[in-house]
């Protein structure tokens, strides 16, 4: 099968996967408007490009939380990865790492870190949910200091989850429930069924040795969200900071106001972000604040961005508008799902090389020469969402 863009990938995982599992990595909250704006953010910017311009010579070297990658995208934290493949948190590290980009690996993970750790020589970060027991929080934090990960991601937009509608119309819940409509999905998908089947459900492992629960985290735990501790705020950056001697970036951020916040905090790095429309439903696209709060961003501060990242021309356009790079969610798992470790090879290789046309066609030869003067916006997010359908 040959596949010509992430969108094919994206048709391939659908017809590989059960629906339950496509559906926990495809839906959003609600309506599902704000993963509709996500995408309409980036369709909504037009290029004005420049040309007769030597694009022979072309660098796309982004530095980010104080080390260069080999382009501006770092493959985000998403959980339950094992739902779509086996050891799939550790392919797609792997993957990562070979394509010169950092890894962050979710607390939800289903491979423990060390484990991903032994998979990969590549910059591996820890996304971090706090628990109602931090006790929890700070085994992870000694843990990935112990296996070498530089840099601490706290995502800040979960106290809750949000509301899935798809779950329920999927009958999606972990552990999952065996019901007659649950078999017919696995065994009509047999090349999932022969990958994930034979393992058994998935777990969150690293969750289980952090709380010290042993094997069975499902039965006693059940998801990683039913326990946040809600009463986590910004003086808990202190606490944090306590427990965590590398980077410090908080992932989550939906405002300018809380963005300010950050800063004042003296974060590393803040990833502007809307969980890809998986939370508040009705939430602005992250595409839409990366303007201003860059304007108003130290620059020892790093800002990324996320939701709705498909080409590597929403990735120009992202750092067009002052990002340092953006988090890749789905991308990855696409073609994780349809084709495991070779499959997020060829998604990463797929942007690399989508960006560095789309440069060339900017006339662009590095990330400096990529500036707010080659976007115009030619219809509001809104509009575009409105015909999304």
């Amino acid at each position: 099968m040959v596949y010509s863009n992430v969108a094919d990938y994206r048709e391939a995982a659908r017809r590989v996967l059960p629906k339950f599992a496509f559906s926990y990595l495809e839906g959003g909250a609600e309506n599902e408007i704000t993963l509709r704006r996500n995408r309409a953010a980036f369709e909504s910017l037009a290029f004005e490009p420049r040309v007769l311009c030597d694009v022979s010579n072309l660098d796309t070297r982004a530095n980010l939380a104080g080390k260069t990658f080999a382009w501006p995208a770092v493959v985000g934290p998403t959980g339950l990865n094992g739902v779509f493949r086996w050891r799939a948190d550790e392919w797609l590290a792997r993957a990562a790492g070979a394509a010169g980009l950092p890894f962050v690996l979710s607390t939800a993970s289903t491979s423990l870190l060390e484990d991903v750790r032994d998979a990969s020589d590549g910059d591996l970060w820890l996304q971090l949910y706090v628990q109602q027991d931090r006790r929890i929080a700070q085994n992870l934090m000694a843990r990935a200091q112990a296996a070498g990960f530089s840099t601490l991601l706290l995502t800040v937009d979960t106290p809750v989850l949000g509301q899935r509608d798809d779950y329920a119309r999927t009958g999606f819940r972990m552990p999952l429930r065996w019901t007659p409509r649950l078999v017919w999905d696995i065994v009509s998908h047999p090349r999932w069924a022969a990958n994930v089947g034979p393992h058994g459900q998935p777990r969150l492992v690293n969750l289980s040795r952090s709380a010290w629960l042993g094997a069975g985290l499902e039965d006693r735990m059940g998801t990683n969200t039913h326990r946040m501790d809600q009463t986590l705020n910004w003086r808990d950056i202190a606490w944090l900071r306590e427990h965590w001697h590398g980077k410090l970036w908080i992932k989550g951020v939906q405002s300018v106001a809380d963005a300010r916040q950050a800063f004042a905090h003296e974060v590393d790095g803040v990833v502007l972000s809307n969980h890809g429309g998986r939370q508040l439903d009705g939430a602005r696209s992250p595409l839409d604040l990366l303007a201003q709060t860059v304007s108003e961003a130290p620059r020892s501060v790093d800002i990324l961005v996320d939701g709705g990242v498909l080409r590597g021309s929403d990735i120009a356009k992202a750092v067009a508008l002052g990002a340092r790079g953006v988090l890749l969610g789905r991308a990855p798992l696409y073609g994780l799902a349809a084709a495991g470790e070779a499959g997020v090879r060829d998604v990463l290789a797929m942007l690399h090389a989508e960006l560095q046309t789309c440069m060339r066609l900017l006339g662009c030869t590095d990330l400096a020469s990529l500036t707010p003067a080659l976007l115009a916006s030619h219809a509001t997010a809104a509009d575009v969402a409105a015909t999304a359908k």
